[in-house]
Order: C-alpha cells, then structure tokens, then sequence
C-alpha cells in the first residue's frame, strides 16, 4: 500500500501495530472470539489519530465497519485460493496430519479426506512455513495471497481449487479504512482503488454480515465478476465435514446477492437440510 500511494506522490510513514490475534498465537481463533482479534487495535490507531489508514487484509475484519470508520478502498486481489504446503492432497497417506487454526479449512479438507488429522496452528507464516519440517506435520494450509506477495509460490504443493475449496469472505484483498471525516485521506486513498474489488468484497461481506458468522463457524464466499454480473459461490458446513451445504447465484447488485445467499445457507440449515446435503 505504502508502494502504491508513493507511485501517486504520497509520502508514507508506516505505524506497526502488534494486534491480540498476533500475540496470543497459542489459543485457537475460536477461543479468541474469532474475527476482529487482528483488526481492533489497527483499527483504534486510526480512529485515535495516530495513524491515518488502517491496512488490513480483508478476512480479517469484522463484518460491520465501526461508525468513525469507513472501508474507502480495495487496491488489489491477489489469488483468493488457499493452498498447501508440504505434501499435496494426494501425496497425504492415509491418517496424514495438517495444520490449521481454521475452521472452515478443516471441514473442506475433511469432506473431501475424512482420513485426515489435524492440529492448530496460528502464528505469521515464517513460523506456518517452519512448521512442515516439524515433526508429526505433514503439510500447512495457508492462502496463495500470503505466498504471492512474500515471493514464496515455490512453497506451493497444491492450490486448493475455489470451486470446492471456498475461500474466506476477503481473501487475497487488501482493505483500508480511514475516518469518516479525513476527506483529504479519503481522496488519497481512492486514487489506489479498484472498483472491480471493491464490489466482490462488497458482495462477500453483505454474505457475512447477514449469515452472522465469525471464525468460529466454517462458512466461506468466494465472489467474481462474470461480464456485467457478479457470481457468488459460498458455503457452511459442520465441524468435521461430514455435511457441506454450497449454493452459487448472481445478480448485479452486490449487497443484494450476498444477503440472499447467505439468508438460502441459513434458512436450509435451519430446516435441518444440511445432514442430506453432502
């Protein structure tokens, strides 16, 4: 980001903010409460002034924005699948082990390899990396976006197909926010913006926003421009994979197709469809 707005003539000072998520890389995300744990204190940097733009990647944030705060601009998506380190899914024996702080990671590798082990695993992805050559560990899932932008897509074993493998609302997109009343940040800021990105990240987390979800619930939407449509491709499954619910739908509006489909994944598990749904 600090790239782009200087290709703009902005100079940049960069604010380094060490986030709960971050420093307490030894309890789950779900006991942490999920989304918001590495955001909150970026977030908090710009609303107290300290900072102007809160960088994040857009996965990480949760799904309503704070009043003080507005999400002014998407500059880029990278690939928003996810992928293995290690060994790739075939290369997995029987009862092979990932590691993975993921709920929803977990319960699509399981439906597709319910022989699989799994084990937690939080921490920047040097320390992810790291952890292949531990021993008990057979591969790391991490997102291509992280890899791609470190330079390290020769890490790759296999990249987790979208189409089955739904990734997390935001993945591989970069999202700032800046305070309601910064015009001048606001217009700097646009100058990096794509609107193509903004409106699949639009889309997605209207998905998350009415499906109320949170790390702690393995759902994924993966959204894409489709000439003048938007196609939206979302999931919800239970906890060991056993029953995965999907539904695809497009529209041109994109708070509108999030919000139907989410309210399609929600309405069917609460009719208690999701146990014949694999």
């Amino acid at each position: 980001v600090a790239a782009l707005l200087g290709q703009q003539g902005i100079d940049v000072e960069i604010v380094e903010v060490v986030t709960d998520g971050d420093r307490r890389t030894d309890i789950p995300l779900r006991s942490l409460g999920g989304q918001g744990i590495f955001a909150v204190e970026v977030q908090r940097a710009v609303m107290d002034g300290r900072a102007d733009v809160a960088v994040h990647s857009a996965k990480d944030l949760p799904s309503v924005t704070p009043d003080e705060l507005v999400l002014a601009s998407t500059p880029e998506r990278r690939d928003a699948a996810d992928v293995l380190v290690g060994r790739s899914l075939a290369g997995l024996g029987p009862g092979g082990t990932v590691a993975t702080g993921s709920p929803r990671r977990r319960a699509l590798l399981s439906q597709r390899r319910p022989d699989l082990n799994f084990v937690e695993l939080r921490g920047n992805m040097a320390a992810r990396l790291s952890a292949v050559d531990s021993p008990g560990i057979d591969s790391v899932i991490a997102a291509a976006a992280a890899l791609e932008r470190l330079g390290l897509t020769e890490k790759i074993a296999e990249r987790l197909d979208p189409e089955w493998f739904v990734p997390q609302v935001g993945q591989g997109t970069l999202a700032l926010e800046v305070r309601v009343n910064d015009h001048e940040t606001l217009k700097a800021v646009s100058l990096i913006n794509d609107d193509n990105v903004m409106r699949t990240l639009e889309c997605e987390r209207a998905f998350l926003s009415e499906l109320g979800a949170g790390c702690s619930i393995p759902a994924g939407a993966y959204a894409y421009l489709d000439r003048d449509e938007l196609v939206l491709s979302a999931v919800m499954a239970d906890d060991d994979g056993i029953c995965v619910l999907r539904h695809v739908d497009r529209d041109t509006q994109p708070s509108e197709l999030g919000q139907r489909v989410a309210r399609h994944l929600r309405d069917v598990m609460g009719g208690g469809s999701l146990n014949s749904v694999r």
